[in-house]
């Protein structure tokens, strides 16, 4: 005999509600000596089968509902991890968050480490407010983004100061991408009274494998102290820095 796969329409008791039929049969014989039994029998049957219905439609139920919790709880923990590791005004990485991923990069690779700071960003908080100075750096953090390649991290370390970490590129690369980036900042309409405009300075360090965030961010951020110094709006690298110290 061919066995026959279950099909959806298949009842699940199925051969529960065919052993109830045959008791049905025997109870109908009238004057039958099993009468009572049989009787009390198909009702404790049709009890449990009433019942094991309702737990399985509990079932389903409790498990779609376990399921909907646990899609709920896989969100709430993406949202907390991306609150704890991103900055919630510009939606780059925060200052912990970059310095943990740079430090881990440094283990197995070399990076170059750019770091920016908004110029005379206090005068515009001062002259227009401070909802403006915040759309001014979330209109950084545009520039940015339109320029720094895939696979590069963006975080903000400051009120204004920013960083891009570049992975195994040399320095040139670094500081050709953070001249796109001044010229992207200093081109950027940020909407501000009377055209007022906005620039940055940039610092550019590079170190080996091996290395630590701190000691890569202490010398960009020379390299951009010099760049502050001498006139602001421009890249300055730590390497030119040491050759000119030399």
């Amino acid at each position: 005999m061919m066995y026959r796969m279950p099909q959806p329409e298949d009842d699940l008791f199925e051969l529960e509600i065919r052993a109830l039929a045959s008791a049905r049969n025997a109870y109908a014989e009238e004057g039958a000596w099993h009468h009572q039994a049989l009787g009390e029998l198909i009702l404790a049957y049709e009890r449990l089968l009433r019942e094991t219905r309702r737990l399985v439609r509990r079932s389903d139920r409790e498990e779609l509902e376990m399921n909907r919790l646990n899609q709920r709880l896989h969100e709430l923990a993406g949202e907390l991890e991306y609150r704890a590791t991103h900055d919630s005004l510009t939606g780059v990485l925060n200052r912990a968050a970059i310095i943990e991923r740079a430090n881990r990069y440094l283990t197995q690779h070399g990076v170059a480490l750019i770091v920016l700071d908004i110029d005379h960003f206090k005068r515009v908080n001062d002259g227009f407010g401070h909802p403006t100075g915040d759309a001014v750096l979330r209109g950084v953090v545009a520039c940015l983004q339109a320029e720094v390649p895939p696979g590069a991290d963006i975080g903000r370390v400051g009120g204004e100061e920013f960083t891009v970490l570049l992975r195994d590129d040399g320095c040139e690369a670094a500081v050709a991408l953070a001249e796109r980036l001044r010229g992207k900042v200093a081109g950027h309409d940020f909407g501000l009274p009377g055209g007022h405009a906005v620039s940055a300075s940039f610092g550019v360090a590079c170190l080996p494998r091996g290395s630590s965030f701190d000691a890569a961010y202490g010398q960009a951020d020379e390299a951009l102290y010099e760049a502050k110094r001498s006139g602001r709006n421009r890249v300055v690298s730590a390497s030119a820095i040491t050759r000119e110290s030399s």
